[in-house]
């Protein structure tokens, strides 16, 4: 005699189980190499950030470097000895001259930003497309 209940044929936990599909186990060698190109993708993006933003730092200190120099010179060759309008003439060039440098200077280094951000960008967002044919890949595959 045998004390443990009687379960109707729908309840078999053995048929149950067997029917029961587990997911399968994906290609763990494929999802360490898709692991690792995401790593290589963001340190490549780093590095490019890093490269834009020395280049952006270069030629800040070249601009200002030569900021100096004209700023000098300018001083050195205004005449003292000039009467009041032509010295106030002489300085609205000299504004005029400064201000325009200026713009075209942050134009560029606004240039050198965008630039270095847009490729660092693009790498990511290609390796990121590259990751999501991968995910389909392993998706499709036999048992996946």
């Amino acid at each position: 005699m045998s004390d443990s209940p009687k379960f109707p044929p729908e309840m078999d936990v053995m048929r149950l189980l067997s029917d029961f599909r587990f997911p399968a186990m994906p290609d763990m060698e494929a999802l360490a190499a898709a692991q690792r190109r995401n790593f290589e993708a963001l340190s490549a993006a780093n590095k490019v950030a890093l490269e834009g933003a020395q280049a952006v730092a270069r030629r800040h200190m070249e601009i200002l470097q030569q900021s100096m120099t004209e700023m000098t010179g300018a001083l050195q060759s205004a005449s003292p000895s000039a009467n009041p309008q032509d010295r106030a003439a002489q300085q609205a060039e000299l504004l005029k001259a400064s201000y325009s440098r200026a713009v075209s200077n942050m134009q560029e280094i606004v240039d050198l930003i965008q630039r270095s951000n847009s490729e660092a960008v693009g790498l990511l967002n290609r390796r990121f497309a590259e990751a999501m044919d991968e995910v389909k890949s392993l998706m499709a595959k036999p048992g996946g």
